[in-house]
């Protein structure tokens, strides 16, 4: 388990595409900053291991050891009751990007510091040849 440093994470074209084009003032800081610096590549070449969106990543909490799938999404396909996060919450933008291994943190909305390790990804479009969903 390992630390990300700043440009340290990866996004899809296409994501980034989707994600650049949402309202500014949608956009939570942190992932403003993601695609700022991120590096872009296309999603045929995209490794395995990378959260994508629509991703299914198995998590484990670094302090509780709970583990959960949770599945990056849009905001109108939320649903966290059902492991749908949106990537304008801390927990999905903070793990849009990062690699199997990598550990996520972020600032729940009281203020409370979390992080989960990414022990795999059970689901990537990408690797499953969608490129365009």
């Amino acid at each position: 388990m390992h630390a990300i440093g700043h440009g340290e994470r990866t996004l899809t074209d296409l994501d980034f595409s989707r994600l650049s084009k949402l309202p500014s003032h949608q956009l939570p800081p942190s992932l403003a900053d993601l695609l700022a610096c991120a590096e872009v590549t296309s999603s045929r070449t995209v490794h395995a291991d990378v959260v994508t969106m629509y991703s299914r990543a198995e998590v484990v909490d670094v302090h509780t050891r709970r583990r959960q799938v949770l599945t990056i999404c849009y905001p109108g396909d939320a649903e966290p009751a059902a492991g749908f996060i949106s990537v304008l919450s801390p927990v999905g933008n903070s793990l849009l990007g990062l690699k199997t291994g990598d550990v996520a943190r972020w600032l729940t909305p009281t203020g409370e510091e979390c992080a989960a390790e990414i022990a795999a990804i059970r689901y990537q479009p990408e690797a499953s040849g969608d490129y365009a969903r």
